[in-house]
């Protein structure tokens, strides 16, 4: 068992098998030793685990618990393509945006579900430059949209 997978294992996460994208687009682009990853969102089982905005709709608790599944998704994607995710050497950045009420700014709470958790993986390699940017509409209601940029070694 790789070194990343035990990790996850001792914080009780399994990976999910990534869904097939329903719409134009590949969940993941390489080029050279950077990996793109397309948006995610809080999905188990093909189901959206919150829907709505926040400051409204949702708690910053919740959010933040809508950015941990996204990132947990996010890896699943990562995994998907690298087949062993020993072979991150960064995670370089991660953009996220939040569904957001009128009036509401604490998208950085939110997305430290998603950064906090890429810090108990990956320890100094999840440490990464960050966005949290508020929006009115994310696809389906979604609260949590994350998109990641990640190194890796060959």
């Amino acid at each position: 068992m790789s070194k990343i997978e035990q990790r996850l294992q001792e914080l009780g996460i399994t990976l999910p098998v990534p869904g097939e994208p329903k719409f134009s687009y590949i969940p993941c682009s390489q080029t050279g030793n950077l990996v793109y990853l397309s948006g995610q969102d809080c999905r188990i089982n093909g189901e959206l685990m919150y829907t709505g905005k926040l400051g409204k709709d949702l708690t910053i608790e919740q959010g933040q618990e809508a950015a941990y599944q996204t990132i947990i998704n996010c890896l699943a994607v990562l995994k998907a393509h690298l087949g062993d995710l020993d072979r991150v050497v960064k995670i370089v950045k991660l953009l996220g945006f939040v569904n957001s009420a009128p009036g509401f700014a604490d998208q950085p709470y939110v997305m430290n579900g998603a950064s906090n958790l890429l810090g108990e993986v990956f320890g100094e390699s999840g440490k990464h430059a960050r966005s949290a940017i508020g929006t009115s509409e994310l696809p389906f209601h979604t609260p949590v949209e994350i998109e990641l940029i990640v190194e890796v070694r060959d």
